[in-house]
């Protein structure tokens, strides 16, 4: 049997900090937008001791130092955590065997496909732990499985500095009663509609009939979910550099825009960093998407097709305003985004999106 190794770094932007400011070490530390819960912005990382105050990633700083007064805020560091990334991924890689798949900032999936018979899992866990360690005073939990799914989900009953193996053997012992919106992937809306066919643990996914898997979401998506539910899916570890299929730039304003001059502006300025993005790639954009926000809190979004692929920051700009127009609402606007999806690379992309089976 192969195994899977899915390295999580701990509470990964606030360990980074704890680094640079180890008088912090202890205190409820919130790392978000420019470190002042005063303005309009979400924590992007929460130490541990902040989450004992239920502060998690993606809460509103307004929130979350209403529920912890005391907590440290400090400014989101971009350039610092890629170091500290770079590092990381760096260390796994040199380990002897390993495959690297890089999730993002701070997770990764390795795998080693010339290990031979009596490979130890947790004790190249054990390893790959300690080598992080010394590389970037970091550390990191590691969950391990005969499937990507499985060693994902394993990592949660490892954390903090842990490891923990989840197979078929004791797959549904540790997840069977567990919520679908525990799984990867299964976030709060497809967990609603699982739902509303009776399912809501992930036992009852695994043991479902395809039938209504596949009335509510399709013949791609509802085996999909069918098999994330045994925790079966790809079991080899793909380190092709991951081809994106869009670049993206939204801002939450701290005032909010109301007057057309203000929100065309807005919307300029992040075409502007799309085009120098999609530029950086070398394929232009096909299809403009847009995010608006209206106050108080209204959500959503809109795409378009547009008649030939461009880098003209005008043309985006505009089907971007179009599409806002399109809208009919005057309500302030809180925060806008301007996506552009490019043409393929030659040869198109990888025939399913990475992290599926």
């Amino acid at each position: 049997m192969g195994w899977v190794l899915h390295v999580d770094m701990d509470q990964f932007l606030a360990a980074v900090e704890l680094l640079r400011h180890p008088e912090l070490a202890g205190l409820p530390l919130v790392v978000g937008g420019r470190g002042d819960p005063t303005e309009r912005a979400v924590v992007s990382t929460a130490s541990y001791e902040a989450r004992q105050f239920g502060i998690r990633s993606g809460m509103p700083l307004k929130i979350a130092v209403k529920r912890c007064p005391e907590a440290v805020f400090l400014p989101v560091d971009f350039p610092v955590y890629e170091a500290a990334s770079a590092t990381v991924m760096a260390t796994l890689r040199a380990h002897p065997g390993a495959v690297v798949e890089v999730l993002g900032w701070d997770e990764a999936f390795v795998g080693f496909p010339a290990a031979e018979e009596g490979f130890d899992p947790e004790a190249v866990a054990r390893e790959l732990q300690a080598e992080v360690l010394a590389a970037t005073g970091l550390h990191c939990s590691v969950g391990i499985g005969d499937t990507l799914v499985r060693a994902k989900m394993a990592t949660d009953f490892g954390k903090p500095r842990g490891t923990f193996r989840l197979s078929e053997d004791n797959w549904m012992a540790w997840m069977g009663d567990r919520p679908t919106t525990a799984l990867w992937g299964v976030g709060s809306r497809i967990g609603a509609r699982l739902a509303a066919l009776g399912i809501t643990t992930v036992r009852q996914l695994a043991e479902s009939p395809l039938e209504p898997l596949v009335a509510e979401f399709g013949p791609t998506m509802g085996p999909y979910f069918a098999a994330l539910g045994r925790g079966h899916g790809r079991s080899t570890v793909d380190d092709t550099p991951w081809v994106p299929r869009a670049h993206g730039r939204e801002t939450t304003y701290q005032q909010d825009l109301t007057t057309p001059a203000e929100i065309a502006a807005a919307v300029t300025s992040l075409a502007e960093q799309v085009v120098a993005d999609i530029r950086a790639e070398g394929r232009p954009c096909a299809r403009v998407g847009l995010k608006v926000r209206f106050a108080p809190f209204f959500t959503t979004s809109r795409v378009r097709k547009l008649p030939e692929p461009t880098y003209d920051v005008a043309t985006i700009a505009d089907t971007a305003l179009a599409l806002l127009a399109k809208l009919e609402d005057d309500r302030p606007i809180r925060l806008l985004g301007v996506r552009a999806e490019m043409v393929p690379p030659a040869g198109g992309y990888e025939e399913a999106p990475r992290g599926r089976t």
